[in-house]
C-alpha cells in the first residue's frame, strides 16, 4: 500500500496572519482570548487545507505559537529559574519571556535549526529541576482536529534524543542520565496519545543524521525498547531528515512501525545502506522523496525510477511517500505569484503544490500511468524550460579570468591595522552598530506608496534621506564612533541586493518563517548573477556626507545571499556564490571610490550552510572562505572590512572564520556568552572583534552596569586593543524608543571601562 503523508506544515498562513496575530497580542492589541481564537482557526484551515489536497497522514503539533523546541521545554517543565518557579503550566507571559525576554530577564539562547535558517530556542537543562509533564500539547491539538474536523491525525513529537542533545547546561557524560530521567515523561505524553485512540505517531530525530557512534544508537535504542513497551498499541514513525541516516544498520532494528528516510538531501547515503542492509519486511518504509526546502517542481521521472529501484530491493510493509523534511521551510502556496515569469512560475512548487505532487506520484505508483503522461510531460517540459530560460543571452562567465591573487589582501592584518587605526583615528573600544535601524510603520507606508507610483523616485528617495539625516544626528548625539545609515531604503538583508543585480527573481507572498514572528521572502536565483550599477553607494555616501565621523557601508555576502535565497537545483553552489562575490566585488570597490573607509559584508549564514556531516565541511568551508575573499580583497590596506555573523556555534568553525581575512568581526553574543568566551579564552581571535554586549532580540533595554559588565567580561578573553562594543545583531525589528535607550545606554558603558582601562595605564 502507498499512502500519502506530511511532516509538518507551514505555520504562518497564506498572508502570514500568523505573524499578524502574535505581532498584535504582543502590542496588546488583542487580548489572549481573541488570540488564541485566530491561531486555532489558522491551526484548523492548514489541517482542512491538508485533508481536502489528499494527504492521508495528516500531522498536528508542528504548529506553535513561537518555536516547537521551546513547545517541549515548555511541556517537560524546563523553564530556567530566572522566569519564575511554578510546577503548572507556564502563561503565555511566562513562554513568551522564554523566546523574547522581558525587562529584567535575559531571554534563552536561540540557534540556527540544523542547517536551516529557521531558528530554535535552547533548551536550558537544570539538574535541580525535575522533568514532568506540565501538560500535553501533543494531545491538545490531536483531540481538537479530531473535534472540530472528525479528522484523525499524526501528531508530531520532537524525539527524546535530539531534544537533549539540543539542549544545553550540562556536560556530554551527563546526556544518557538526562535522557533516562526524562524518559518517564516522554512515556507518560505517549502513554496519554495511546489511551486517546491514536495510531500513529511521528517522532522526529533528525540527530540520527549526525555522526553519532553506534554506542550512542545502541543506547537509544535501548529508550525506545522502554518506550514501545509502555505504548504497545501506538504505532511509531521515527522520521529522520536533512541527510542520510549514520547508523542506519542498527537503526533499522529499533523496535519501532516505521522509519522516515530523507531520500533528496540524503539520497546517495540512504540508498547505500539499504543495497547493503536492506530494510525490514514489517517496518513501514517513509520515504521522503519530494525536496522539503526547495521551490522547484519535483522530477517525476527521476522520483518513479528512484521508488520502482526501491521496490526492487525491498518490500516493507507499506510505503508513505512525503516531502523530504517539513514544508516548514518553504511558502505555503505560488497561487497569488502572477507577476512573474511564466517559465519561471510553471517551475514553480511550494508547501500545497508539494502536497499536490505526492498526489500525482501516488496516481503513478498504483498503475495509472497512462492516466498521467500528460502531466509528467508537463512537468518534465517545465524543468526544461527553465533551464532554457537561465541559459538565454548568458555572456561568458567572469569567473574565467579570476586568478589565485583576486581572493588575497595585499598585505597580512597585522601589518593592516595599525594602517587603518591611523586613518580612522578611533578610541579604544571603539561603538558601532551592527548596521540596520527601526523600520517604521512610516517608511513602510511611504516605500509602499513608491512601489505603488504613488510617488516618484525623487520624492521616495528624499523621504529616505529625511530617516538617514535624523539618525546621523541621533547617533552623534549618543556619541557613537563608527555611524550607519540605517538601511531603511531596504526591505530584507537579501531581498534588497538581489532587487539590483541580475538572476534573481521575486515573489509577493512566497513568505517563510525565520525565527518567532521573524519571516522572511527568499528571492529565487534563476540565472547567472551579474552586477549592473552600484547598489548602497548613494545612500551610504550621502551619510557620510552629513558627518564627520566615518560612515560604515552595508552589505550582505556572496554565501548568506546564496543561503537565504533559492537557488536552481543544477546548479552548483560554489560557481553562484562566486558569482555572487564578483558583482559585491564591484560594490565593495564603488564603496571604497566614494570615500567609504569601512565597509561590512555580513555573512550570518555561513554556520547554518555548514553540512552535517563533519567529513564534507572541509570542502564546504573552503570555497565558502573564498567566495568572501573574493569579494572583499579589492580594496586598499587602509580600508577597514568588517563582517558580522549570529545565531550559530562559531567555535567549530572557527579555523574558517580566521580564513575569511576580515578585519573586524562583530558577533551575537549576549544570550550565549558563556560558552564562547570560554572557547575564546583558550584559543583567541587574533583579529578585530566585537561581542555583542546585548539582545536585539528582547524588548528590554540593558542596564549600563549590565553592559558594563558585559564588555568586562568579554575583555577577559579579547584583546582590548582589538575590541569593538556593539549590539547583537540589527536593529530594524525593534522600536525607535528602545534603541536610542539601549544605545545610549552602550556607548556610556563604552566609556566607564575606557575610563577604567585608562586609569589603569
Amino acid at each position: 500500500m502507498v499512502h500519502i503523508s506530511n511532516l509538518g506544515y507551514p505555520r504562518i498562513g497564506e498572508n502570514r496572519e500568523w505573524k499578524k496575530t502574535l505581532e498584535s497580542f504582543w502590542q496588546k492589541k488583542i487580548n489572549q482570548e481573541e488570540f488564541e481564537k485566530e491561531m486555532k482557526s489558522l491551526r484548523l484551515r492548514s489541517i482542512q487545507k491538508q485533508h481536502d489536497l489528499g494527504v492521508e497522514l495528516i500531522p498536528v503539533n508542528d504548529f506553535t505559537y513561537y518555536d516547537h523546541v521551546l513547545d517541549f521545554a515548555t511541556m517537560f517543565g524546563w523553564i530556567p529559574s530566572r522566569f519564575g518557579d511554578s510546577n503548572e503550566r507556564p502563561s503565555l507571559e511566562t513562554y513568551f519571556a522564554l523566546a523574547r525576554g522581558s525587562k529584567n530577564v535575559v531571554a534563552c539562547e536561540m540557534t540556527k535549526w540544523f542547517n536551516t535558517n529557521y531558528h530554535y530556542i535552547v533548551p536550558e537543562y537544570n539538574k535541580d529541576k525535575p522533568s514532568r509533564l506540565l501538560f500535553n500539547k501533543p494531545l491538545e491539538a490531536y483531540k481538537e482536529a479530531f473535534t472540530e474536523l472528525g479528522i484523525k491525525t499524526k501528531p508530531v513529537i520532537l524525539g527524546i534524543y535530539t531534544f537533549v542533545q539540543l539542549a544545553k547546561g550540562y556536560q556530554k557524560e551527563e546526556k544518557r542520565n538526562i535522557i533516562s530521567k526524562l524518559l518517564p515523561v516522554y512515556i507518560q505524553l505517549l502513554k496519554q496519545l495511546e489511551n486517546e485512540g491514536v495510531e500513529w505517531v511521528q517522532i522526529d530525530e533528525p540527530c540520527f543524521v549526525l555522526e553519532e557512534t553506534s554506542e550512542e544508537i545502541s543506547f537509544i535504542k535501548e529508550v525506545y525498547e522502554e518506550i514501545t513497551k509502555a505504548v504497545p498499541s501506538l504505532s511509531i514513525m521515527l522520521q529522520t531528515y536533512f541527510e542520510s541516516v549514520e547508523q542506519y544498520k542498527e537503526l533499522i532494528t529499533f523496535p519501532v512501525e516505521g522509519i522516515g528516510l530523507d531520500f533528496v538531501h540524503g539520497k546517495v547515503g540512504n540508498l547505500q545502506s539499504i543495497n547493503k542492509y536492506g530494510f525490514p519486511n514489517e517496518k513501514v518504509l517513509g520515504v521522503g522523496i519530494i525536496n522539503g526546502r526547495n521551490i522547484w517542481r519535483n522530477d517525476l521521472t527521476e522520483s518513479i525510477n528512484l521508488l520502482n529501484s526501491l521496490k526492487a530491493l525491498i518490500k516493507p510493509k507499506d510505503w508513505w511517500i512525503q516531502p523530504s523534511s517539513s514544508l516548514l521551510h518553504v511558502p505555503v502556496t505560488k497561487i497569488e505569484e502572477d507577476s512573474l515569469n511564466e517559465t519561471l512560475f510553471e517551475a514553480l512548487s511550494f508547501a500545497d503544490e508539494k502536497l499536490e505532487e505526492l498526489v500525482l506520484l501516488k496516481n503513478l505508483l498504483i498503475n495509472k500511468e497512462n492516466l498521467f503522461e500528460n502531466e509528467v510531460e508537463y512537468v518534465n517540459n517545465c524543468l526544461v524550460n527553465l533551464k532554457q530560460l537561465s541559459e538565454k543571452n548568458h555572456s561568458i562567465s567572469e569567473l574565467e579570468s579570476v586568478n589565485e591573487d583576486d581572493f588575497s589582501r595585499q598585505v597580512p592584518f597585522q601589518l593592516r591595522y595599525p594602517l587603518q587605526n591611523k586613518v580612522l583615528n578611533l578610541p579604544i573600544l571603539p561603538t558601532t552598530t551592527i548596521g540596520s535601524f527601526p523600520q517604521t510603520k512610516e517608511i513602510k507606508q511611504i516605500r509602499q506608496q513608491w512601489r505603488k507610483g504613488n510617488i516618484d523616485d525623487s520624492e521616495y528617495m528624499d523621504q529616505i534621506k529625511l530617516k538617514i539625516k535624523q539618525w546621523i544626528e541621533i547617533q552623534e548625539n549618543i556619541d557613537m564612533d563608527v555611524l550607519v545609515h540605517g538601511e531603511y531604503e531596504r526591505t530584507d538583508m537579501v531581498e534588497y541586493f538581489g532587487e539590483k543585480l541580475e538572476g534573481f527573481a521575486f515573489t509577493k507572498k512566497a513568505w517563510v518563517q525565520s525565527y518567532g514572528s521573524r519571516c522572511v521572502k527568499p528571492p529565487i536565483i534563476y540565472r547567472r548573477v551579474e552586477f549592473t550599477k552600484p547598489i548602497t553607494v548613494n545612500e551610504t555616501e550621502y551619510a557620510q556626507s552629513l558627518t564627520s565621523k566615518p560612515v560604515k557601508g552595508m552589505l550582505t555576502g556572496p554565501v548568506t545571499i546564496l543561503n537565504w535565497s533559492f537557488v536552481r537545483e543544477d546548479l552548483t553552489k560554489e560557481e553562484v556564490a562566486n558569482e555572487i562575490a564578483l558583482a559585491l566585488r564591484k560594490e565593495v570597490k564603488a564603496l571604497e571610490s566614494a570615500g567609504i573607509s569601512i565597509i561590512q559584508v555580513d555573512e550570518p549564514a555561513i554556520r547554518e550552510g555548514l553540512p552535517l556531516k563533519r567529513r564534507d565541511w572541509d570542502q564546504y568551508l573552503n570555497w565558502v572562505t573564498r567566495a568572501f575573499r573574493l569579494t572583499t580583497s579589492s580594496v586598499r590596506n587602509e580600508t577597514q572590512i568588517h563582517t558580522h555573523m549570529c545565531y550559530s556555534n562559531f567555535s567549530d568553525i572557527m579555523e574558517a572564520i580566521i580564513e575569511l581575512d576580515a578585519d573586524v568581526i562583530s558577533i551575537e553574543h549576549a544570550r550565549s556568552h558563556q560558552g564562547f568566551s570560554t572557547f575564546l579564552s583558550e584559543s583567541p581571535y587574533p583579529f578585530g572583534i566585537g561581542l555583542g554586549v546585548y539582545d536585539i532580540h528582547s524588548p528590554r533595554v540593558p542596564s549600563i552596569e549590565e553592559m558594563e559588565e558585559n564588555i568586562l567580561s568579554s575583555l577577559k578573553v579579547c584583546d582590548t586593543n582589538r575590541f569593538w562594543v556593539n549590539p547583537d545583531c540589527g536593529l530594524k525589528t525593534r522600536n525607535e524608543t528602545e534603541v536610542i535607550d539601549a544605545l545610549s545606554n552602550m556607548v556610556k558603558s563604552a566609556k566607564k571601562v575606557r575610563e577604567k582601562f585608562y586609569s589603569i595605564i
